[in-house]
Formats: C-alpha cells, structure tokens, sequence
C-alpha cells in the first residue's frame, strides 16, 4: 500500500474529536474537492510503499487505542479490508474516513466516518469539475454505508446557502438518525474557522444537528501532520 503519512495526533472532527489517535493516511483519490486540505495525498504515488505488516508495525509504537484510516480516499484501496482486520486484530478502534464514494462490505471498521461531498466541493477548472461532479455524491453508496456500519455523517459548510441542499442530501439518503448528522465549518486557516463557526452553529441550533468542530485547524492551524 501507497501510505502518504502516519503520525499520532488528536481527533479533529466528529463524535471522537479530542481523542487522541493514530493516523494513517493512504494515498490516492479520485475527488478534486477545491478546499481540500489534503491536496498533497491526491496522487496514488503520493508517499512510500509499505507491506501491512509494517503499517502494523509502525502503528503499534503509538500506545492510543484509537486508529483512524484516512486519505485520500481510503474506500477506493482494495487492500483496506486486509489493513482494517490487521489494525482490529491488535484490539484497536478503527475509524475510517471516506466521502462515502465506494463501498467494501465486512470491513473491520468501528465508526464510519462519511463526509458526503456538496456542490460547494465542486473545483473550478472545467476539466476537474466534470470528473468531480460526476462521482462526489453516490446516494446508493451512502446508502449501503449507513446500512452496514456505525456511522456519522459530516456535511462541510462554506455558507448559509449550503443547508437546504444538505437537508435535500439527507432527505434522498432516508432514514438517516439526525443525532448522528453534523456541520462542520469548511475552513482552511484557525481565522476562517472562527469567522464561520458562528453561523454553523446558529445552523445547528435551527436544525438540531451537531456541530462538529475542527481541532486541527484551531489548536495547529492545519498544519501537516498534526
């Protein structure tokens, strides 16, 4: 496997935020998010390839519990199945980040992570869009995903006009559990995260969501690696 990065930090966002965690990063994905804030793990050559027993091994030098497999787009690697039972093997809680654009069954996975891509993903050279466009938001992949794991559903705001296609999003998934849907300011420096984490969370006060916070843009200002 291709590993752009493994380094030990807290959980940013979501229902674990503030945990600390193991990170494994894999490289590759086929999305071209415009704010994405790992541009550099894009390519399926971006990092070092490593057996998963040494991925293993590299992992067990960290003493937390908690092991989040990240990307990229970690969904899209055929040999996550064999690094997630691996992980899981050593009693460990396995997260995995996905935009929810493939789906792999039995996956030994704790918590499914899903940031289902809005069209305020969508890049603004012609020919990144069509490709983004026709892949960032699969309903029958999410589908399955909510079906088959434990999941939370992570929506990146950019503006107020954002919710109504959220709440459209979740209304053609159906039978998704509210109190597992959060908002989460996209924003790439600590001073965009403060400006817009106002009107997120007047959002989540309207709509009951949670508001998923970004400790890796506050506490180090999205600095790589931690």
């Amino acid at each position: 496997m291709v590993i752009n990065e493994i380094f030990y930090s807290l959980q940013g966002e979501g229902f674990l935020a503030g945990i600390p965690s193991v990170f494994v990063r894999l490289a590759g994905c086929p999305l071209r998010c415009k704010w994405c804030d790992t541009k550099y793990a894009w390519d399926n050559k971006a990092g070092e390839n490593y057996s998963i027993e040494e991925i293993f091994q590299a992992v067990q030098q960290y003493k937390s519990k908690f092991i989040v497999i990240t990307g990229g787009e970690p969904m899209t690697n055929p040999d996550l199945s064999g690094l997630a039972q691996k992980l899981k093997a050593s009693e460990r809680h396995i997260t995995i980040e996905t935009a929810g654009i493939a789906f792999m069954p039995d996956l030994a996975c704790d918590l499914m992570s899903i940031s289902p891509k809005l069209s305020n993903s969508t890049p603004g050279k012609i020919e990144l869009a069509e490709t983004h466009e026709a892949l960032r938001l699969d309903v029958a992949v999410l589908r399955k995903l909510i079906d088959n794991y434990k999941y939370q559903l992570k929506f990146v705001v950019d503006s107020q006009d954002d919710l109504a296609e959220i709440q459209q999003t979740i209304e053609k998934l159906g039978n998704v559990d509210s109190e597992k849907v959060m908002l989460m300011p996209q924003a790439a420096t600590r001073d965009e995260l403060l400006v817009k984490s106002p009107m997120v969370a007047e959002m989540c006060k309207r709509t009951g969501f949670a508001f998923c916070h970004r400790l890796q843009v506050l506490l180090w200002n999205n600095k790589r690696g931690m």
